[in-house]
């Protein structure tokens, strides 16, 4: 309005002037506001889209037109501001729409009227458009998936064949545990060399590299949540080539003794000489301390006695080592021993030592017999065998212990033929015999061959 001010300002000076020269004044004044009408200018004004605008519109409308999803959808432009208005299926076609308008060139903003159509027609016309397309593609791509899975089915049989062939495993020296490792690697690699193949006939080799991407990850995770499993596993393969016992063999495992049931691909399972048995994880079992009594079929075993230290030691030994070599169980050679331990307050500590054949005698009879046997003859013999001596002193006892009769020593000596009949040391078979039911009545895999030891 400050632009017309001075416009009418201007006009009456311009009337001034022009009285002076114009006889009628009347008349030009008339003429003057007239003229000012016509400049009079209404506050809102109607701006035409510039030739920018009706382009970007054009545009936008030709490229929604070959969309679908978009086909229905208005645009207004005015001085690079886009607004689009329409109802649309689903928010991605918002989505969509909104990005095309604000990536075109010379579009300043985009004001967004759309409206997700929530018709059910709306909503399963893509999805029948989509399987239709899908149905289609299938048809036209059966012939190369009958050959895709014909390829993968091919390397499962030849996996299958592959992996029961034992005989040739075997022939180069492999045991159970890693022939079967070895069977299962086979047969799971040819059937990977077909899928992946299959992948190829089908082009699909960027799916191959996800999957075994996928799988990757999949593995190191697994690896890590199963880590015991997988120790046990690993250990079972070890134990399995080391071969550090055999099936019925005795064996000591911290401090636990029994004999070996089997080895399964998670733990090892013992008899103990109690007829329970006892689950040992392999991975303890690689890192624990073992002994094995059955790898060497002779065994000694050892005990002590304690004499008089008023005998002559050499003629007490003599006595004892015919006593030992008297013992059906115990063998000539090596021969017993018998050695001086220790000279105590009141006696000669005596022990003994005698090894016997584990194929043909009780490690436990043979010992316990040996023991009764020493112990009769040395009765027998009168050598005695003095309990500790301990002496007690006693103050202002009185006459506590003077009406105390003495009592004299009864001890009867056994007759010497005791020593000729000596009782049963054959080898124990009872524990075995419960080994073999356990194997005859258990479904686990048994991933260890009987070896000579285990009829000890």
């Amino acid at each position: 309005m400050s632009h017309l001010s001075t416009l009418r300002s201007y006009l009456l000076i311009t009337s001034c002037i022009a009285s002076a020269w114009l006889p009628n004044v009347i008349h030009a004044q008339q003429v003057i506001n007239n003229v000012a009408d016509t400049l009079v200018v209404s506050d809102s004004i109607e701006v035409p889209p510039s030739e920018t605008d009706l382009k970007i519109q054009q545009r936008l409308r030709n490229i929604f037109a070959q969309i679908a999803p978009l086909k229905n959808v208005k645009v207004e432009v005015h001085s690079g501001v886009t607004k689009l208005v329409g109802t649309v299926d689903g928010a991605g076609a918002i989505e969509d729409a909104l990005q095309l308008a604000s990536q075109l060139e010379g579009v300043v903003y985009v004001v967004n009227h759309l409206d997700a159509n929530v018709a059910v027609s709306a909503r399963l016309n893509p999805a029948a458009d989509k399987a239709r397309e899908l149905s289609t593609e299938a048809l036209r791509m059966l012939p190369i998936i009958i050959i895709a899975i014909l390829v993968v089915i091919t390397f499962w049989l030849l996996g299958g064949w592959l992996s029961h062939r034992k005989a040739w495993l075997k022939y180069i020296g492999m045991d159970d545990l890693s022939a079967a490792l070895l069977q299962r690697f086979i047969k799971l690699s040819a059937i990977g060399i077909g899928i992946f193949i299959a992948l190829e006939i089908l082009d699909a080799t960027a799916l191959a590299g996800a999957v075994l991407g996928v799988a990757g990850v999949a593995g190191l995770a697994l690896g890590f949540a199963f880590r015991n499993i997988v120790e046990n596993y690993l250990a079972g393969i070890l134990l399995s080539l080391r071969n550090p016992f055999s099936t019925g063999d005795a064996v000591e495992i911290e401090g636990v003794k029994g004999k070996v049931v089997r080895l399964t691909s998670r733990d090892t399972v013992l008899m103990t000489f109690d007829g329970n048995h006892l689950r040992i994880p392999n991975s303890k079992i690689m890192t624990s301390t073992m002994t094995n009594f059955s790898r060497n079929p002779l065994r000694r075993f050892d005990f002590a006695i304690g004499v008089s230290v008023e005998l002559d030691i050499v003629d007490v030994r003599k006595l004892a080592m015919d006593t030992l070599h008297s013992l059906d169980s115990v063998l000539d050679d090596p021969a017993p021993m018998i050695i001086i331990e220790e000279l105590g307050d009141s006696t000669v500590n005596m022990r003994f030592y005698a090894w016997i054949d584990q194929r043909e005698s009780d490690f436990l009879k043979s010992k316990s017999e040996a023991i009764r046997v020493v112990k009769d003859t040395f009765d027998d013999a009168d050598i005695e065998m003095p309990e500790p001596i301990y002496r007690v002193h006693l103050k202002d006892a009185g006459g506590l212990f003077s009406e105390i009769p003495k009592v004299e020593s009864n001890r009867k000596k056994r007759s010497i033929t005791a020593k000729d009949h000596h009782l049963d040391t054959s080898a124990d078979k009872s524990i075995d015999e419960q080994v073999k039911i356990a194997q005859l009545t258990e479904d686990e895999p048994n991933l260890l061959s009987e070896a000579p030891s285990s009829n000890l």
